[in-house]
């Protein structure tokens, strides 16, 4: 009779993300660092950065009518922030460029609503449904909140101090209004 392996094949074990989530360091610094290992700690807003990498083409991307995607504009306003603050390097390129596409197709979608309104017609009956629109925004902007609280956990979790500057994630909605208004 065989007898089990030790090896299961990826099904036991410990789950990722799963167990007690790790302390900011502004908080093991402020209890003295009582593991005793060094902490990595970003100074606000000395910490030099690191050249931003270079965002792929479907950031800018020329869209069914004509006008570049914002997500670009995004990825770099947001990459700007993190560099100016220290913590460029420590935020995944490719969490930057989900984050920025999340938020340009939110600001896509609510252009949307504005153009064509709230109610579309059914493609049998013809009668009024709520716009395609409005649920692709919401999943969308709840998409790129998601992405921004990561981001800013990284933030959070690699400062020395409580950081509360104006982050490039409050402009969204400035973004979008001038978008409306044709700037």
């Amino acid at each position: 009779m065989p007898t089990k392996s030790n090896n299961t094949g990826g099904r036991g074990g410990a789950r990722q993300g799963a167990g007690r989530k790790p302390k900011p360091v502004a908080e093991k610094a402020a209890a003295g660092n009582p593991g005793g290992r060094p902490l990595t700690v970003l100074d606000i807003p000395e910490m030099e950065g690191v050249e931003m990498p270079k965002p792929h083409e479907f950031l800018s991307a020329e869209q069914r009518d004509g006008n570049p995607l914002q997500a670009k504009e995004i990825y770099e306003e947001t990459w700007e922030w993190l560099k100016n603050i220290g913590c460029a390097a420590k935020v995944s390129p490719m969490l930057l460029e989900r984050y920025a596409m999340c938020s340009a197709r939110w600001i896509q979608c609510e252009e949307m609503t504005s153009k064509v309104g709230f109610l579309s017609k059914h493609p049998t009956t013809g009668k009024p449904i709520p716009s395609p629109f409005i649920n692709m925004g919401i999943n969308y902007m709840n998409q790129s909140v998601r992405l921004w609280n990561e981001i800013f956990q990284v933030v959070k979790d690699n400062c020395s101090t409580d950081y509360s500057d104006p982050a490039p994630q409050t402009d969204l909605m400035e973004r979008l209004l001038r978008a409306r208004e044709g700037r």
